[in-house]
């Protein structure tokens, strides 16, 4: 059985795109599905620091077609992707109650719930009474996750996802292996991830 392994952040609109298709995906290609949160902030804290002097200074022509590109990719997967008015956002807390949901597991209804209510409700996920309501809406008691995401195994397993990717050669969300060592980086991607998938 091929084996996909998906690093991710949910505060990433793209990472939103290409989370929206990845289950289809895996239930088409037959693969093993290997969930990975990832704390994306320190991933290009350690590589890829231009992010941030792109998100500064964005080229204006470039970054009017980042609009269109992104509302039109919405459309094709069937999802909404409005404005937060935080972004970027603080994430740490919402991967680390995925780390959570992973273990209870509710991985993926979770990370629909965080995705869903940071890009198209446009709820501040950095917040206790965001991650509260996710949490609810998906079966798990935030009064147990709001202690857990404070242990110190929750956050390790957090950084430690966090610090594989890079040390595997990631730059950001998402990212995907199939079988260990073809990685992919990006939503657009995936039609290569479902062709190695079923070839490899």
């Amino acid at each position: 059985m091929a084996k996909l392994e998906f690093f991710f952040d949910c505060s990433s609109p793209w990472t939103y795109l290409a989370f929206s298709r990845i289950e289809d995906l895996v239930k088409r290609t037959g693969a093993e599905m290997v969930w990975k949160p990832i704390l994306v902030g320190g991933v290009f804290n350690a590589v890829n620091e231009s992010v941030y002097e792109a998100r500064a200074n964005p080229h204006p022509v470039k970054g009017r077609y980042y609009v269109k590109d992104l509302q039109d990719w919405a459309r094709y997967c069937g999802i909404k992707i409005g404005k937060p008015p935080v972004f970027p956002v603080r994430s740490v807390d919402a991967m680390r109650a995925a780390i959570v949901a992973q273990e209870e597991g509710k991985l993926p209804e979770f990370a629909w719930a965080t995705f869903k209510s940071y890009w198209e409700d446009l709820n501040d996920i950095s917040q206790p009474a965001a991650l509260e309501d996710i949490c609810r809406s998906v079966g798990l008691d935030w009064d147990e996750v709001s202690e857990r995401i404070k242990s110190e195994e929750v956050k390790g397993r957090l950084r430690a996802n966090t610090e594989e990717l890079i040390a595997r050669g990631g730059f950001g969300s998402p990212t995907m292996y199939v079988n260990d060592k073809d990685m992919y980086f990006g939503n657009d991607r995936l039609p290569l991830v479902e062709a190695a998938l079923l070839n490899g």
